[in-house]
């Protein structure tokens, strides 16, 4: 049996829109796409302390009672932790330019045209700004 990779990502949700990364088109995986701001929780680190940690590290925020959320996402290889966050501290903005080129605000209506890390979390995200709405 193999090992599934730990992945911890936050659905920063806002007025009814949702933040995503836009990953670096040299990334080695997922390049040139879409997706929640987030990362592999790293040894001896539950994944809520890794979807915090990966928050300042990529967005500048000190994320403030991150909810988990039940995310879809194909790659067998990996074991997916989402969380919603409603609320933060600081400003944010893109702290990993390597990482990501951008980062912007989406509707749900909005995202059915991009090209996602994973097509198969997209229900996922659009709950995740249901869920945030009411």
């Amino acid at each position: 049996m193999v090992t599934r990779i730990p992945i911890s990502v936050a659905a920063l949700v806002r007025d009814g829109r949702v933040l995503l990364v836009h990953r670096h088109p040299c990334r080695q995986w997922y390049p040139d796409c879409w997706d929640l701001a987030g990362g592999h929780v790293e040894p001896g680190e539950s994944p809520l302390q890794a979807v915090s940690r990966e928050c300042l590290e990529e967005l500048g925020v000190h994320v403030r009672d991150p909810r988990s959320i039940p995310m879809r996402f194909s790659d067998p290889s990996l074991e997916m932790h989402a969380f919603l966050v409603t609320r933060w501290d600081g400003e944010l903005r893109n702290a990993a330019p390597e990482e990501h080129d951008d980062l912007r605000w989406f509707r749900p209506d909005e995202l059915t045209g991009l090209r996602m890390a994973d097509p198969a979390s997209l229900p996922s995200v659009v709950s995740a700004v249901q869920i945030a709405t009411g």
